[in-house]
């Protein structure tokens, strides 16, 4: 076990303590917004995370949390109480996800230096007794997979439509026929989208169904569990996630815009929001998600109007 701070990073010990006052901090905060039934696992939650806490402040007194981490906070209660039990249990899941991740990639590169067994032990509470708790908590309660594929949805929408507004203008000029093309681009798009998630559960259910009746049938344990999501009901979420995402850089057409300049600054709003909420949601670096959506729709946008600027002087598209 390590004594003393300064046998290590500073800048580390202090991110550690204020993740770990962060974590406790939204666990004591949640009780006030949740049912009696969620109030023993997150009372089990506050029990483990004041151990750590307590642990990390020996190498870096620190009490309080900083300003970025009290609006991170403030806006995570704010979304739990306007969306009640689902939004608690995403953000449980979420805050474990972070947790592992950040803790294994420490203990790879500690694993061998003082540090490393406590971050062991850290771990094995993460493993044995948080993530346990959270699982048993939110696998009856919500879908994430389904919530993350809303998400992803919606930034390919946004992605590929706001790529061929920028496309058309760059062809056309004509606000009108761009948004012509953009909303025919993106029903076709929402199309397929659909049909694509719809096929592939399918597939994967009847290749499950075949699978367990065989076994069955050889009187074999199987370990298949049958699916619960229904390929229509997921390729409906799916379409309408897609179509949601595409109306983003549309809109600013719609109400009269005669370039793509309010398309692209909507959609780079509308993906810093959702690279963050699926960047949380996965246990991502939420900076490094940001910044490489943004070069994708910088590409999408440049190489989308670079195209449609060639039709229209080497081609002859003119309206």
């Amino acid at each position: 076990m390590v004594s003393t701070s300064t046998t290590h990073d500073p800048k580390l010990a202090q991110q550690l303590v204020l993740d770990e006052l962060f974590d406790l901090s939204l666990y004591k905060a949640l009780r006030s917004v949740t049912q009696p039934d969620v109030h023993h696992t997150l009372d089990e939650l506050i029990k483990v995370e004041t151990s750590h806490l307590a642990f990390w402040q020996k190498f870096f007194n620190l009490d309080e949390l900083n300003l970025g981490r009290r609006i991170k906070l403030s806006f995570m209660m704010l979304v739990c109480r306007i969306f009640g039990s689902t939004a608690v249990h995403l953000v449980l899941e979420a805050i474990e996800v972070h947790g592992v991740r950040k803790y294994l990639a420490l203990w790879r590169e500690y694993q061998s230096k003082p540090l490393g067994e406590a971050l062991r032990g850290i771990l094995m509470d993460e493993f044995k007794h948080e993530d346990v708790l959270v699982t048993e908590l939110t696998k009856r309660k919500i879908n994430p997979e389904r919530i993350r594929n809303i998400f992803l949805g919606l930034n390919d929408g946004l992605v590929e439509i706001l790529g061929a507004v920028s496309g058309f203008f760059g062809a056309f000029g004509s606000a009108r026929l761009v948004l012509i093309a953009a909303l025919t681009t993106a029903v076709a798009g929402a199309l397929s989208m659909a049909a694509g998630s719809f096929l592939a559960l399918n597939s994967e259910k009847e290749v499950k169904t075949t699978e367990i009746a065989r076994k069955v049938f050889l009187g074999e344990e199987s370990d298949f569990i049958p699916m619960e999501e229904s390929p229509l009901g997921s390729a409906v979420v799916v379409g309408i996630a897609y179509i949601t995402g595409a109306l983003v850089p549309v809109l600013p057409v719609l109400v009269g815009a005669k370039d793509a300049l309010f398309s692209v600054f909507t959609a780079g709003l509308m993906v810093i929001l959702v690279s963050t909420i699926l960047s949380f949601l996965s246990g991502m670096d939420i900076k490094r998600r940001i910044v490489l959506n943004l070069v994708i729709i910088t590409v999408a946008v440049s190489v989308s109007y670079a195209i449609g600027l060639a039709a229209k002087n080497f081609w002859g598209i003119s309206i």
